[in-house]
């Protein structure tokens, strides 16, 4: 394995500690809170798929949706 693997797999590693320690060690609260946060961010990936589709463009100054017509 290489040197960037290791690496790579060290943040993970420490990821999930700090999740764990998070839910006081309770391996399913971990789960359940991983499971909610991957499903909270599908949806707001499904709501800015669906803002550029009607023509919106994200507005990285505010983290609002704009028209491209308003962003010339």
């Amino acid at each position: 394995m290489s040197t960037a693997a290791l690496l790579d797999n060290s943040h993970y590693e420490q990821a999930c500690d700090q999740a764990i320690a998070m839910c006081d060690g309770n391996l399913r609260s971990t789960i359940k809170a991983l499971i909610m946060a991957n499903e909270y961010l599908e949806a707001e990936l499904e709501e800015l798929q669906a803002a550029i589709s009607a023509g919106c463009i994200p507005d990285t100054s505010h983290s609002k949706m704009r028209s491209k017509s308003s962003a010339a």
